[in-house]
């Protein structure tokens, strides 16, 4: 399984090999025939920052905790149906020289989304943004010990996706298809950490002050590199880091270089 996600210009275009037809199909005859709720005996949890629409999200029955963030003195909730700010809005302020910054989700509000399920008396399967990038995993996981002592004939787990965006989205789109065809929450906890690694992201981006700010370059290298066209290409690595990998002239190499990069990772391409 292969995903590219392409930023430029702060806007965000993704690429994935095996969830488009499919993810369209899916919600085509769930929504437009009518979504009939089946109860499991497990609930499926992500985060936001999977990036996954509104309609899929109903579609196949998860429930996502949004992310805060702030933008230079307010502060928004990253729901996904984008009640608090627009994505349009979003980058409207980004490209205008204002910063974001994400908070991670904390130990209590965890515990407020985990304990009612378990109450309930469905076990909880959360899968986490990479661990790399935010300490969210980590106090998921936190909580999930600490209600598993609490609630000892329920299983909660909390499985670090070593993935951002709609790499993590894919991976909630895997485990929420295996449940639906029966699966146990230990089968696709399994499934997940032994397949997290096939994941490959690529990405580039047209702005290195976005760069700048994030730390991730110097204001001297995002100068230069503004100046002489100069494009990063970045990937998250099988820990979940990001890492720059390559720095390439010009936008259309660029996206040249994630093509490469694509047909190097993508599985069987004789089958795509």
């Amino acid at each position: 399984m292969c995903f590219s996600p392409a930023i430029g210009g702060g806007e965000r275009k993704y690429r994935c090999d095996q969830i488009g037809n499919a993810v369209s199909s899916f919600i085509k005859n769930s929504l437009m025939n009518g979504v009939r709720v089946k109860m499991y005996d497990y609930k499926i949890i992500t985060d936001s920052t999977s990036d996954l629409p509104v309609k899929l999200i109903k579609a196949l029955d998860i429930e996502v905790i949004p992310m805060t963030f702030t933008i230079g003195e307010n502060s928004y909730t990253n729901y996904p149906d984008e009640r608090d700010i627009s994505a349009h809005d979003f980058y409207d302020r980004l490209r205008g020289g204002e910063m974001s910054v994400t908070n991670q989700i904390s130990p209590v509000t965890f515990t407020e989304i985990f304990e009612p399920v378990l109450k309930s008396g469905q076990d909880v399967l959360y899968i986490a943004f990479s661990s790399a990038l935010s300490g969210t995993y980590n106090n998921a996981r936190l909580i999930a010990e600490e209600l598993s002592l609490k609630y000892q004939r329920r299983k909660i787990y909390a499985v670090d996706s070593l993935a951002a965006s709609m790499g993590e989205g894919l991976l909630v789109y895997y485990a929420a298809q295996m449940r639906q065809k029966g699966n146990s929450i230990d089968e696709v906890r399994d499934w997940l950490t032994a397949n997290r690694g096939r994941l490959a992201h690529w990405f580039t981006v047209d702005d290195l002050n976005h760069l700048k700010r994030g730390g991730r370059v110097s204001g001297a290298a995002a100068l230069v590199g503004t100046v002489l066209g100069i494009k990063p290409v970045l990937h998250v690595d099988r820990e979940g880091c990001l890492i720059p990998v390559e720095k390439v002239r010009g936008r259309r190499q660029s996206l040249d270089t994630l093509i490469h990069h694509m047909k190097t990772a993508v599985e069987k391409p004789e089958n795509r």
